[in-house]
């Protein structure tokens, strides 16, 4: 059955690259990319219960009774305690924001239910395993949609209340969560919301040299492919639109192709990352006037470009910089970015006689 989504949602729909979703289901197809995703996801007094060497992936595509089919999301299980506790990973990578997904979600956890009914996937006590349905989104927009069914319902008869159904999901807007920092630094599912985040091809050179560095095992051959088919086939082509990328199969290939051809998408990268400023600068400016939403984007966008390119180069900057970086305008911002290339050291990038 076709999902439909509400019109006035329909507006802001961009193309999308071949293979977009294939790209994240089978990065998140890896047993070590979902455990990481739990680790980020589940508080550190509970993922203490879960028995992540017993993660194994289910079957992603089943009848229920009614014979509708569903097998384009992910489906995970693991050990919490004697029984089973399942994952429902929902990839929602486009740029629109579904304001029904958490009727969406109440179908299918009701479809995989039916499922572990029908194959007698119980408890231990004969009881339906619990679930725990993730939505991963990477739009530029903050996601806005209700997080519980019951908001969705019109308030009804008193004597309804108990019968209303309170479906809800866990939401990891991967931007918003990359760009709040405090993210785990050796984790692979928080390496790729950084990618998602990331403003600038030395950003993504850096998050690649840690891939690498942490992919080495033989046992791991398949996952490095997975991140280089992904990041070749759905993420360069999305940063760089129109310009011919190769399909690569090895993260040695895609970094050493990044580092080759730096300096010529530096700033076909810095204009794409501009226009998605200014893209969050006109979300915020339907609130706060779209002039100072507009700035404000602009703004935050060379901000953390800055810091991130200072980062990697002469190491994490210390507050008095990061405070300098803050108050500073987009002009400036944009002016200190453009020397960190020819700079050798931090003093050089912030030099206020240059500003003169």
């Amino acid at each position: 059955m076709t999902k439909r989504h509400p019109r006035q949602r329909q507006r802001h729909r961009r193309p999308r690259a071949p293979g977009h979703d294939s790209g994240y289901k089978l990065l998140y197809s890896h047993v070590a990319m979902v455990r990481d995703l739990l680790r980020q996801v589940v508080p550190d007094d509970w993922i203490d219960q879960l028995d992540l060497g017993s993660l194994e992936k289910c079957s992603g595509s089943y009848v229920s009774d009614d014979l509708r089919d569903r097998s384009d999301d992910l489906i995970w299980r693991v050990r919490w305690g004697p029984d089973w506790l399942y994952l429902y990973l929902l990839l929602e990578f486009q740029s629109t924001i579904d304001a029904w997904m958490a009727v969406r979600i109440q179908t299918y956890v009701g479809l995989l239910y039916q499922d572990l009914i029908r194959t007698g996937q119980l408890t231990a006590a004969g009881q339906l395993p619990p679930v725990l349905p993730l939505v991963l989104y990477n739009g530029i927009k903050p996601w806005d949609a209700a997080r519980d069914l019951d908001a969705l319902i019109a308030p009804g008869p008193a004597i309804l209340r108990d019968y209303r159904p309170r479906q809800g999901y866990s939401l990891l807007d991967e931007i918003r969560i990359a760009d709040a920092g405090g993210l785990p630094e050796r984790n692979l599912s928080a390496a790729l919301f950084r990618l998602e985040a990331s403003r600038t091809p030395a950003e993504v050179l850096g998050i690649l040299q840690a891939l690498v560095g942490w992919l080495q095992a033989p046992e791991q051959t398949s996952l490095r492919r997975a991140f280089a088919v992904w990041i070749s086939r759905v993420f360069l082509p999305r940063r760089l639109p129109g310009v011919a990328i190769d399909s690569m199969n090895d993260l040695h290939e895609v970094r050493s192709m990044l580092a080759e051809r730096y300096e010529t998408w530096t700033e076909q990268w810095k204009r794409e990352g501009l226009e998605q400023g200014l893209e969050k600068g006109r979300e915020e400016g339907r609130e706060e006037g779209l002039e100072e939403g507009l700035e404000k984007g602009r703004q935050e966008g060379e901000a953390a470009m800055l810091q991130r390119l200072l980062t990697l180069k002469f190491g994490p900057p210390d507050a008095g910089v990061r405070q300098r970086i803050a108050t500073a305008d987009a002009a400036t911002l944009l002016r200190w970015s453009e020397r960190v290339l020819t700079a050798q050291r931090l003093g050089e990038v912030l030099d206020e006689a240059r500003d003169e």
